[in-house]
């Protein structure tokens, strides 16, 4: 595989993507011009090749309850998920009893997923935040009906008592590891199961098209569709990624990670990259907030990953610690050969801050790219191979994958056809029939467009979500992700989010949600202070209206004029839809929420809190 070399950046090794275009009318095929290679029947497989090769390797690590970290090696992962499959199929599972698992992260967690994958039994991992953030269980409850499983694990029992309390039925099985709750089996009583000939003959009877996960994604009504993830999905979609990162063939990969295993990114794309290539995977026990950036800083400062992920959220945190904290950054950059973001566009500013940080520890830059994709993708679809300076690029597709770019209001929506793409919803047929079109192509709901129109081998840019652009009452389009993107970089570190509103409106208005941690630094004095408190400082508002005025200097007409903005007071709702679980925001469920506040940006005259720009005459 070709090196990447470029003058002041750490040569790494990468494949080569590039595609073969046709058209057909409006319609553009953008096809990878080089075959799948072969991928494994399953991921057991794979487990079982490298406990063979390197039985001592460390496969997963986490912390234990002493803060110590915890090993688990290929050869126990192999054996111990013998032992899972086993209980698994005494208890009678199968893909209408799957197991679900409703806590985080961990190696008990790990070793269920392969356990029910052994077994051929799908693994149903739940975001904790419906157990444990929200107060009416309505998504546990939906995710239950929805997928019936037999068997629940919970990682601790305690925690759980009130969610379960909701969501079990005669019948299920519960397994805890810690902390359990009456009646339920314990851990060491799972792995302490005998493995008969039956594991064996439920191996072998997986194939590509055997369920291995359902994966949970919020539709429009923000109740969660069931993602059928099969094995085919998953272990061809870590082909595509080892020939697009071709450096993760040259030597196991080292990993310190801490995305959720209920989502795609650290589930498959993650745990797949770690288990696939023979890597070692250490769970992050901390996440990008005020308490949890400290343990992730912790356990960088111990092990230097070979390849790091992140949320743009994440990275900006982790920039102010790489700064100020020597020890942290000469390991960090150690030995890391690409940095990937995921999730939203990084800012430029946390982009350039990471290039300089790499250059004062070792004198070259490291490359920085993203991945596009989603839970029905398994997740990789996209992604550059070569070196780029801005956030935005997602590259050209995975090898084996085809993509389908449709005109559809000015923009070219992209639907996607591969061995990666799920083949529906669970229990879902309507839903499944709305998202494939007539050629059997996924429409994904997003846009992009190539960087370059006469070049389309230097890639695609992402274009926003093709329902989310809007008219102003003027017949004037907003393209939502750009004029959103603008905001966050201008109001930055401060907001965590902004919802536009100005459909059938005169102007664009824009509700904030605060960064609370970042925003107390305007006003230290309300270090303890909410977001309530917060909203209302008048130190606050002042620093938001100059950066409203200046955002209002930069734009062009009233498809980018934010005209009026609100800072919200408080954070977005889990209950209300506001927001996933993994943080994304709902806008249409923000809106109906706080339809009082959007009237409030389109009153005259503008009430005290509306913060407007004074160039709000801008045509």
């Amino acid at each position: 595989m070709p090196v990447v070399e470029r003058p002041g950046m750490k040569p790494v090794s990468m494949g080569r993507l590039s595609a073969v275009t046709r058209r057909d009318g409006d319609v553009i095929y953008l096809s990878a011009a080089d075959a799948l290679p072969p991928y494994a029947r399953s991921l057991v497989d794979r487990l079982d090749e490298w406990a063979a090769e390197a039985p001592e390797r460390t496969l997963f690590a986490d912390r234990g309850s002493d803060g110590d970290w915890r090993y688990l090696n290929y050869a126990q992962a192999a054996e111990q998920s013998r032992s899972i499959a086993q209980y698994l199929l005494d208890c009678g599972l199968s893909v209408d009893r799957p197991v679900a698992v409703l806590s985080g992260n961990s190696i008990e967690h790990a070793l269920v997923t392969l356990g029910a994958m052994r077994a051929g039994v799908p693994v149903a991992p739940v975001s904790p935040a419906y157990s444990l953030v929200a107060k009416d269980y309505a998504k546990l409850k939906h995710v239950f009906d929805l997928v019936t499983p037999g068997l629940v694990f919970c990682g601790e029992g305690q925690p759980f008592e009130a969610a379960l309390g909701a969501v079990m039925r005669p019948g299920m099985v519960l397994v805890n590891a810690r902390d359990p709750l009456p009646g339920a089996v314990s851990f060491e009583t799972v792995m302490a199961t005998k493995p008969t000939a039956a594991v064996g003959d439920a191996d072998r009877a997986v194939n590509g098209d055997t369920v291995a996960k359902f994966l949970f994604t919020s539709g429009s009504t923000g109740m969660p569709k069931a993602v059928i993830n099969t094995q085919r999905m998953i272990c061809a979609n870590q082909v595509m990624i080892a020939e697009a990162l071709a450096f993760l063939k040259d030597k196991p990969p080292v990993m310190v990670d801490w995305l959720p295993w209920n989502h795609t990114a650290g589930g498959n794309h993650n745990f797949g990259i770690a288990l696939y290539n023979g890597g070692t995977l250490y769970i992050d026990d901390g996440n990008p907030t005020p308490a949890g950036i400290a343990k992730t800083v912790r356990n960088l400062e111990e092990v230097a990953p070979t390849l790091y992920f992140n949320v743009p959220k994440g990275f900006e945190m982790l920039v102010d610690h790489l700064a100020r904290n020597d020890r942290l950054r000469e390991n960090f950059f150690s030995r890391v050969e690409l940095l990937q973001y995921a999730g939203a566009g990084l800012a430029q500013h946390v982009w350039t801050a990471l290039e300089e940080l790499a250059v004062q520890t070792t004198g070259k830059k490291v490359m920085i790219i993203t991945g596009y994709g989603s839970t029905e993708t398994a997740p990789f679809a996209l992604t550059t191979t070569w070196p780029v300076d801005r956030p935005g690029e997602v590259g050209l597709p995975a090898a084996g994958l085809e993509l389908k770019l449709v005109a559809n209001e000015g923009k070219m929506e992209l639907r996607l056809k591969g061995p990666n793409v799920t083949p529906g919803y669970w229990r879902q047929p309507d839903k499944t029939a709305e998202s494939f079109d007539e050629e059997g192509f996924y429409r994904i709901g997003d846009a992009l467009k190539f960087v370059d129109a006469d070049n389309p081998g230097r890639g695609l840019l992402f274009d926003g979500r093709v329902a989310e652009d809007f008219k102003l009452s003027t017949g004037t389009w907003v393209n939502m992700s750009t004029v959103r993107g603008s905001i966050i970089t201008a109001f930055a570190p401060y907001v965590r989010d902004a919802v536009l509103t100005g459909l059938d409106r005169g102007h664009i208005g824009a509700m904030l949600f605060l960064d609370a941690a970042a925003a107390r630094k305007v006003v230290p004095e309300l270090a303890q202070a909410g977001e309530a408190e917060l909203a209302a400082s008048q130190a606050l508002r002042a620093e938001f209206q100059k950066r409203l005025d200046a955002l209002c200097a930069t734009a062009t007409g009233s498809s980018n004029l934010v005209a009026r903005i609100v800072v919200l007071d408080s954070p977005p709702s889990i209950d209300r839809n506001e927001v996933t679980d993994k943080g994304s925001i709902n806008q249409s469920a923000v809106m109906v929420a706080r339809a009082q506040l959007v009237e409030d940006l389109y009153a005259e005259p503008s009430p005290p809190h509306v913060l407007v720009a004074k160039k709000e005459s801008v045509q």
